[in-house]
């Protein structure tokens, strides 16, 4: 009776499952885009406030979990030790996706025979005005705030890991002196966590306003001529997640296809949203209950949300020498590294900026002095479509950056239920 009881239960709330309501909007959404284009992307703000509501509490949810964690460790050869494999691992995976971002752009070839006659009509002086000033020193120095509450409001999630770093240091040579204000944080960072609970609740209506505006605005027709080169960053995208990434959790024996299903809600929120911003605290939390260690969660996630854009390092590589293709821009072997090289800084900067994708890409198209920084244009009305493969591709390359160095350091104790568990 107990068991019949519970089947009826699960089959009364299947409505209340958080990916069955987003897929559901998601569907809406794309039927209002075609039938009704003009009052679908009226719904624009939905998906607006929806991430806006997320970046609210971002900052401080991130300041707080890298705090904690830092002085929950105390030994801070730990810290440093986490912070360098950290660092080490993002700069391989981030050569791996451009290398393999390179070789699906050459041998695809979707640029080629692209009308660019109409490029230079096109409006993109508002990213080439930024990406002018995204340099490589501009980018250090931004790094410190001028003073701690700038971090915060400005927004600018570099400046408020570096605070949290050094106000985390501080705090564990505190010792027992510290503790309280440590645990005051924890409670502080429980009452966010909840609004982050109460916010999901909208994802739904986010993901339904977003898709509604994309397929309103751009047509399904209109992307025909460039559906080459979406494929064609999708099938990268899937070579780094099914050939790289998988192949890092078998050397540590996890499944991927078990991360994959433990974190299946938030890639649904992740493709309607088209930002791996919007799950940033679930997924946190999602880690830690898979079996990573707090302290490490805090200090791999947030940094890789800055330094571990791995489907931005594939997008950028791609849209470069797509420019180049279209413009017939003939680019040597040796070119074509400088370009990987030029990414390797400048997708870095790429986290907390408005048109984040478009600012690097002029940035780097700048830095080359070869290619026509009027090709921006030619990806105006299709990047947000790609851009669901560039978030899903980073949320899912944090994660599994977390694991990997959790394993390395022998704090992973892997809880295989949790991999299936709903919220």
């Amino acid at each position: 009776m107990v068991l019949l009881h519970e089947q009826t239960t699960q089959r009364q709330v299947w409505y209340k499952n958080l990916t069955v309501r987003v897929v559901l909007c998601m569907c809406i959404g794309i039927v209002l885009g075609m039938t009704a284009p003009e009052a679908a992307v009226l719904l624009k703000p939905l998906a607006d406030i929806f991430v806006k509501l997320v970046k609210m509490v971002i900052a401080p949810i991130v300041f707080i979990t890298i705090v904690t964690g830092i002085a929950a460790v105390g030994n801070l050869r730990t810290v440093g030790s986490v912070g360098i494999k950290a660092f080490v691992y993002f700069q391989i995976t981030t050569v791996a996706a451009l290398g393999i971002g390179l070789a699906v752009v050459n041998v695809v070839q979707p640029g080629y025979g692209i009308d660019v006659s109409g490029t230079a009509r096109a409006d993109v002086s508002r990213y080439t005005r930024v990406g002018e000033y995204t340099s490589a020193l501009e980018f250090v120095m931004n790094i410190v705030p001028e003073f701690a509450l700038g971090a915060f409001i400005g927004g600018n999630m570099l400046q408020v890991l570096f605070f949290a770093l050094v106000f985390g240091v501080a705090l564990a040579g505190m010792g027992e002196n510290g503790a309280p204000i440590c645990r005051g944080l924890e409670r502080i960072g429980a009452v966010f966590f909840r609004i982050v609970s109460m916010i999901m609740q909208i994802a739904p209506l986010g993901a339904l306003g977003a898709i509604a505006f994309t397929v309103g605005t751009f047509g399904l027709e209109a992307l025909a001529k460039l559906a080459q080169l979406m494929g064609a960053v999708y099938l990268a995208c899937a070579i780094f997640v099914f050939g790289m990434l998988n192949a890092v959790l078998r050397y540590y024996k996890v499944s991927l296809w078990n991360v994959l299903r433990g974190i299946r809600d938030e890639l649904w929120i992740v493709l309607g949203t088209s930002s791996s911003e919007s799950v940033l605290p679930r997924i946190m939390t999602k880690l830690e209950r898979f079996g990573c260690s707090k302290h490490i969660v805090g200090l791999v996630v947030p940094t890789g949300y800055s330094f571990n854009l791995d489907g931005t390092a594939i997008y950028l590589a791609m849209a470069t020498i797509f420019i180049a293709q279209a413009f017939a821009i003939k680019l040597s072997f040796a070119q074509q590294l400088s370009i990987m090289g030029i990414l390797l800084i400048t997708s870095k900067g790429a986290a907390g900026v408005t048109g984040s994708g478009f600012v690097t890409l002029a940035a780097t198209l700048s830095a080359t002095h070869i290619l026509p920084v009027e090709g921006l244009a030619l990806l105006l009305g299709v990047d947000r479509f790609m851009s669901e493969a560039r978030a899903l591709t980073n949320l899912v390359g944090n994660v599994v950056a977390t694991i990997a160095v959790a394993c390395s350091e022998g704090e992973f104790q892997m809880q295989t239920a949790a991999f299936e568990k709903e919220e």
